[in-house]
């Protein structure tokens, strides 16, 4: 049977789990290769949570308009829009 990837997480289900794995990697007490396997899954639901943090921004800026034109403007949080 072949292999399926796993569904993605959403960031927030995302942020969750790599809030969980970072606790239990503080605890300290895990053997090295439990250890290595959260550091491994931590590092990939990271680098899963920054690429849909990052897809976001790109569709804020793809969305930001200026008059009839659609205009790149990056997304600032504490400026109202025009």
């Amino acid at each position: 049977m072949p292999e399926t990837e796993p569904t993605p997480l959403t960031f927030e289900a995302g942020l969750r789990e790599l809030e969980r794995i970072v606790k239990e990697l503080e605890r300290g007490d895990l053997p090295l290769e439990e250890s290595l396997r959260l550091f491994e899954a931590g590092m990939r639901l990271s680098a899963d949570c920054k690429r849909q943090l990052e897809e976001a921004e790109t569709r804020v800026e793809i969305l930001m308009k200026r008059g009839s034109e659609v205009v790149p403007v990056p997304y600032q949080p504490d400026q109202k829009p025009k």
